[in-house]
């Protein structure tokens, strides 16, 4: 594409300081460490480096073109040079511009929230697929599209040149719907800017992802949830009634439709029921869909799981799936590594989940509590090298709700795991909650399976969906489903008929 051509692009705003060459131009990049002759670099200010001090990099690897923020570049004189007024809105423009803009062909949904995001969406196109839509999914969970799935993504919403890139597959595929978590991060830095999400959804708001390279404060957290809803076309906005944050992200003059546990909604469900079955935690209830009174069955625990499913159920109906169409979809659907039971045995429960600080585990073990286990216990550790002040949360949480918890490493990278282990123990300083700590996560794991009893829920906590493990720098292989499965034979009691 013509450089003159790529710069044509509605919505850019800056100039060009130097003149613009009649050269074509075969990729839009903003790492310099990949960039070649004949493209196109983009200077973002991230959160850890700057692209700015790069350029020169950039500029002896053969590029000759380039987008500035900054107003002093003293390039050369043969480099072509804009400054944009924010590069990251550039980014995302001129990306999408070359490579055809794909999402001019595509219906994109977003769904955001504190919580309950990847279950919904995944959910959602789960319902979508079953009624013959053909749609993708890009959040936490990786990338599905077709026959294609991707490991998980390095951000819940990738950046705005991984994210086109993504969109331009699925439109070549034959995609024409797309599900994506948006992260209040992916609207702080402009990831999914210039995008049109005609439908979305708000799933719940509370204090996360606060400080440090994040957001500076809940306000500031909050603000960039909301303008998904506001700045992004959206003409229906599927909201939790429940949540004291709703009204607030609800726009005037569009279509908005409430989802509630409390009685209070066009989507809402009674007489939730917590359910036992071949070593699956499910959950049932009667809801009131629109105008249809229809029996809701799930093969997933936890009531919230049962707001998930009203709310992908209202964004399907916004898209052209019947409520019925959806129910039966919803019927046999699990969510890898979000409350997802691996049957081991007829009486007991193990369950994976990625709840990797206090509220989430809070969360989910109150959940757990739901079923009336004889022994509630949890597999969990942190973050090695950051989220130090997680740590204590996430003890507090399990010492306060468990009967038993195994202490072992997470992602530990270069931080020895009997250092995390050391900052969680405290919690359990006159807790009733029996602890054992097993740094290696795998024997832990196997220990856990081989001592667990009739009656318990187990779960294990803070990988979730990944399939790896963070060790000094590398990503080790590491399924935790696999380990279980494996376990199976250690089990003392009735495996799983």
């Amino acid at each position: 594409m013509l450089l003159s051509e790529l710069f044509a692009v509605p919505g850019l705003r800056g100039r060009a300081l130097r003149p613009m060459p009649e050269t074509g131009i075969d990729r839009v990049c903003d790492n310099s460490r990949i960039v070649k002759r004949g493209d196109l670099f983009v200077a973002v200010r991230g959160m850890v480096s700057d692209g700015h001090d790069y350029l020169f990099s950039a500029y002896e690897s053969g590029c000759r073109a380039f987008v500035v923020q900054e107003e002093k570049i003293l390039l050369p004189e043969d480099a072509f040079v804009y400054q944009a007024e924010d590069s990251r809105e550039a980014l995302a423009l001129l990306s999408a511009r070359i490579l055809g803009d794909p999402a001019k062909d595509l219906t994109l949904i977003g769904i955001t929230g504190t919580k309950g995001k990847t279950t919904t969406a995944l959910m959602l196109t789960e319902i979508l697929c079953r009624a013959g839509i053909n749609a993708g999914y890009i959040g936490s969970n990786g990338v599905r599209y077709g026959d294609v799935a991707l490991p998980d993504t390095k951000n819940t919403t990738p950046g705005s040149l991984e994210l086109q890139t993504y969109l331009a597959a699925m439109a070549a595929h034959g995609v024409t719907h797309v599900v994506l978590e948006v992260s209040s991060q992916a609207l702080y830095l402009k990831r999914v800017f210039g995008l049109t999400f005609p439908v979305t959804v708000f799933t719940n708001l509370a204090p996360d992802h606060i400080g440090g390279a994040e957001h500076p404060t809940f306000e500031h957290y909050k603000a960039c949830k909301r303008s998904l809803f506001f700045e992004y076309g959206t003409r229906a906005v599927i909201y939790n009634a429940d949540d004291p944050h709703a009204p607030d992200m609800l726009p005037p003059g569009v279509r908005n439709v409430s989802v509630s546990l409390g009685g209070r909604g066009d989507y809402t469900a009674s007489a939730i029921r917590f359910e036992k079955r071949e070593g699956y935690l499910g959950v049932g209830a009667d809801c009131r869909l629109g105008e249809k009174s229809r029996a809701l069955s799930l093969r997933l625990p936890g009531k919230f799981n049962v707001w998930n499913a009203l709310a992908a159920i209202a964004a399907a109906k916004e898209l052209g799936v019947e409520e019925d169409a959806s129910l039966s979809a919803l019927a046999s659907v699990t969510v890898k590594g979000r409350f997802e039971c691996v049957p081991l045995a007829d009486d007991r429960y193990f369950v994976i989940d990625f709840a990797h600080n206090g509220l989430a585990l809070r969360s989910v073990l109150a959940a757990l509590k739901e079923y009336g286990p004889k022994r509630l216990v949890c597999l969990f550790g942190s973050v090695g090298g950051r989220t130090r002040g997680r740590r204590r949360d996430l003890g507090d949480a399990a010492a306060e709700a468990c009967d038993l918890a195994v202490l072992s490493a997470d992602d530990p990278d270069f931080e020895p795991p009997e250092e995390i282990i050391a900052d969680i123990l405290p919690s359990f300083e006159g807790s009733s909650c029996a602890v054992v700590s097993i740094p290696d996560r795998r024997e832990a794991i196997r220990w856990t399976v081989e001592h667990s009893r009739p009656g318990d829920v187990v779960l294990l906590a803070g990988k979730g969906h990944e399939d790896f493990q963070l060790v000094r720098g590398k990503r080790l292989p590491f399924s935790e489903r696999e380990i279980l499965l494996e376990s199976a034979p250690l089990l003392s009691g009735a495996a799983i008929s």
